[in-house]
């Protein structure tokens, strides 16, 4: 009997599986999921999973130091002839000393504080940061939101005002799993966040103008595997299907998740990552991409194929120097055009390094990307 869903349902969020190392690395920082922005001191700001969600910054992308976590957790005294790691596993939060938002652990079960993949973009004269809340291998889970005026931690304007839930995601009820957030604006100014891992791939919904928090439609599949539609009786199963054919498929082969949109010319430009994260060397993360006119899509490949039906061009993945390469984001600085994500290092058994890269557009709007 091959695995189950939930146990093939490794999530991009499983960040830190194989965690940072004691000893801070600052060419090549052990980071997951991360997302870039430069502040107005003039720094890159990289924020990744982590508990209450990691921060490091740069003046040239090139040398990095830790920065203070975006919520700041504690954790109550471990009690007398207690196991130290044993009570971390079952930690009790001091909220007292803790500034990580509560709703999160209320809202979902069994999670304890540990934010995966957020997204940072400053729109209306703050920045708006999206993270997600969720536990291993399930869908019950949620999109949090927070906001800064400045991302300089020596500024007085410097602080974090957590929004709560963006949207919620739960099992048996959705087919659709709330992680991996990211914010994109359409031509008119209209905020959508793109999000999902597996279950039924990647999902698009717009958010209201004036709060850009609030969901003003239903999510949309954007992104899948397969080309077929997984409904919540299908997922619930946890067994084989068979679609059209005689291919046999299960959620599980629904290996999508990580998404993140950019704008370019007349196009708009979906990544997402492909197969599998967080299994240091058996990590097999590839990134593919497609492009489309329309924020809603459909997004195609360079042959013509739809994201929500299997398509994908492929950019980056496993490789001489990494086991995988995924969970991306991509950017605009002074013209150029950034790749940043996480690869698995093989020098570094594994472990996910930062990795940025250049690209460009060729003259038909396809990308470019500079060789690992």
């Amino acid at each position: 009997m091959k695995k189950t869903f939930l146990i093939l349902s490794l999530l991009c969020g499983f960040a830190t599986l194989f965690a940072q190392p004691h000893r801070f690395n600052a060419e090549h920082p052990y980071v997951h999921d991360p997302v870039m922005a430069r502040g107005e001191d003039g720094r890159y700001y990289i924020f990744s999973t982590g508990m209450g969600v990691g921060v490091i910054s740069s003046a040239d992308m090139k040398n990095w130091q830790r920065e203070p976590s975006v919520f700041k957790l504690e954790f109550k005294p471990v009690p007398d002839g207690e196991d130290k790691w044993q009570h971390r596993r079952n930690f009790e939060v001091d909220w007292a000393a803790s500034t990580l938002p509560r709703w999160g652990v209320d809202t979902i079960p069994g999670y304890r504080g540990h934010m995966w993949a957020p997204d940072i973009s400053f729109h209306n004269g703050q920045w708006y940061l999206y993270y997600s809340c969720s536990t291993f291998g399930k869908n019950g889970s949620a999109i949090g939101m927070a906001t800064n005026k400045t991302l300089d931690p020596k500024s007085p304007d410097f602080r974090w005002t957590d929004h709560g839930a963006v949207i919620v995601s739960h099992k048996h009820k959705d087919n659709w799993n709330a992680i991996d957030p990211n914010l994109i604006l359409d031509e008119k100014g209209n905020p959508y966040l793109t999000f999902g891992s597996f279950w039924d791939g990647i999902q698009l919904v717009r958010l209201d103008y004036n709060d850009y928090k609030t969901p003003v439609s239903k999510p949309k599949t954007i992104s899948r595997r397969i080309g077929r539609k997984l409904s919540i009786q299908d997922i619930d199963k946890v067994e084989n299907f068979t679609i059209e054919g005689n291919d046999t498929i299960e959620a599980g082969d629904n290996a999508v998740e990580a998404p993140f949109i950019i704008r370019n010319g007349k196009y708009f430009y979906l990544f997402v990552s492909f197969d599998y994260c967080c299994r240091g060397q058996r990590s097999t993360y590839k990134t593919v991409y497609g492009r489309s006119k329309d924020i809603e899509g459909p997004y195609l490949d360079k042959e013509g194929r739809p994201m929500e039906k299997g398509g994908g061009t492929f950019l980056y993945g496993p490789s001489d120097n990494n086991f995988g390469i995924g969970h991306c984001s991509a950017y605009q600085f002074d013209g150029q055009w950034y790749f940043v994500s996480h690869a698995y290092n093989k020098d570094a058994n594994g472990q996910a390094q930062l990795f940025i890269r250049k690209f460009t557009f060729d003259k038909k709007g396809w990308i470019v990307a500079d060789p690992e």
